[in-house]
């Protein structure tokens, strides 16, 4: 029986995580070129009512 190849798999993920880390990239540079709206919104506190000024 044959062994198992485990530098073969660890090179084969190694090759997928770098393509999705670069699909995520090409994503977020797209979103930033379009002028889309940002991934994290600044969240801004509500007015609040009676308040003194």
């Amino acid at each position: 029986m044959a062994t198992p190849n485990y530098s073969f798999e660890k090179r084969r993920r190694e090759l997928e995580k770098k393509a999705k880390k670069e699909e995520k990239r090409k994503q977020k540079l797209e979103a930033k070129e379009a002028g889309g709206e940002p991934e994290a919104p600044a969240l801004e506190a509500p007015p609040v009512d009676g308040a003194p000024d």
